[in-house]
């Protein structure tokens, strides 16, 4: 029997984590439910939904962190798991770094081809 799995992460900025997903051609939807086993479902910020059609969400922590919400048992044996949480993981770090790169060097454009 499958369920929801909260798991929390490094990643804090949920916009820069939704140009993240979009440049991972992963469609991110803002709000809504990640839903699980018998009717669980989870509330969250923003989500993506995969080829499958399962889901993985991000809700905000207390301590303002965004963590991971899916089933992750069933995406364990449907999808390619560590390698699109690392892809996402990746990406996500290279927009943050974009982002700070832009706020010190006011006027310059800066860019990060996939």
């Amino acid at each position: 029997m499958s369920h929801l799995t909260i798991l929390p992460t490094v990643l804090r900025d949920a916009e820069g984590l939704a140009s993240s997903l979009e440049a991972l051609k992963l469609s991110p939807q803002w709000g809504g439910a990640v839903p699980g086993f018998a009717g669980e479902a989870q509330q969250v910020l923003l989500q993506v939904c995969l080829v499958g059609g399962e889901k993985l969400g991000w809700m905000r922590q207390g301590d303002g962190s965004l963590a991971l919400v899916a089933d992750l048992q069933r995406l364990s044996r449907a999808q390619e798991l560590q390698q699109l949480l690392g892809r996402i993981t990746r990406r996500y770090a290279a927009e943050m770094a974009l982002r700070q790169a832009s706020t010190l060097c006011a006027g310059t454009q800066v860019s990060v081809s996939t």
